[in-house]
């Protein structure tokens, strides 16, 4: 029943996304917010700049951004956050050989794909937490069981030292091997924005989470609308 709601939800969407005008109406009026800013997570510390807000001088906040990286897609080309520069992100983690919850995160993330399909705006990078087994070549064999929209749904690999630093000290969350087959690593998406915050943590095999996740992309994409002034489709 959860699934048949997360799939009637994103139909929803579909239609949605179709008239972006209809999207900025349903979340703005007269210029003024009608939905709840998402929260930045991470270290913050405060800058020596400073912001006037009611004649006062507030300081400015720095907040938690992931880091460039370098790592290699299902094509074998090579894929950095500059390859997604001003792109709203969903990331996880996950490894091919994966017995259990693996396949049915990237199932809700198939379907947030393929909801997405036409938006400029929005990506998908899964990571694989098992570079020495899950090369390119493996990855666009398990690739194909999803069938992604091309060059929207990003399946990456690299070398370990690099992607359990990334995780830990970019998206702070768990990966690291744990003997020789096993793996230990968050089933969290992680939603980032253009300007490479982290703005949400969402189960990947939780229905509610994952229809949580839907809504709150559209609230960034929003958030660009009111930046920009302009449609981003």
């Amino acid at each position: 029943m959860k699934k048949a709601g997360l799939l009637k939800k994103i139909s929803i969407l579909v239609l949605v996304l179709v008239v972006p005008g209809f999207l900025y109406y349903l979340l703005t009026a007269e210029g003024k917010n009608r939905y709840k800013p998402l929260p930045v997570f991470g270290p913050k510390t405060l800058a020596k700049t400073t912001h006037r807000v009611n004649g006062k001088d507030i300081p400015d906040t720095i907040y938690h951004s992931v880091n460039d990286f370098k790592l290699t897609d299902q094509d074998g080309k090579t894929v950095s956050l500059q390859t997604l520069d001003n792109k709203i992100v969903v990331v996880n983690f996950f490894y091919t050989n994966c017995p259990t919850v693996c396949k049915e995160m990237n199932n809700n993330v198939n379907l947030l794909d393929s909801a997405y399909v036409k938006n400029k705006m929005v990506f998908f990078v899964s990571i694989t937490v098992d570079p020495e087994h899950d090369s390119p070549t493996v990855l666009k064999n398990y690739a194909k069981a999803f069938k992604p929209a091309p060059a929207k749904w990003l399946f990456l690999t690299g070398d370990t030292s690099t992607i359990y630093s990334l995780a830990r000290n970019g998206f702070l969350v768990n990966a690291v091997q744990n003997g020789k087959d096993g793996f230990i690593y968050s089933d969290k998406l992680i939603l980032i924005d253009p300007e490479r915050r982290i703005r949400g943590y969402y189960t990947g095999a939780s229905d509610d989470d994952v229809s949580r996740l839907n809504d709150e992309i559209k609230v960034l994409i929003a958030e660009e609308l009111r930046k920009n002034d302009k449609p981003l489709y």
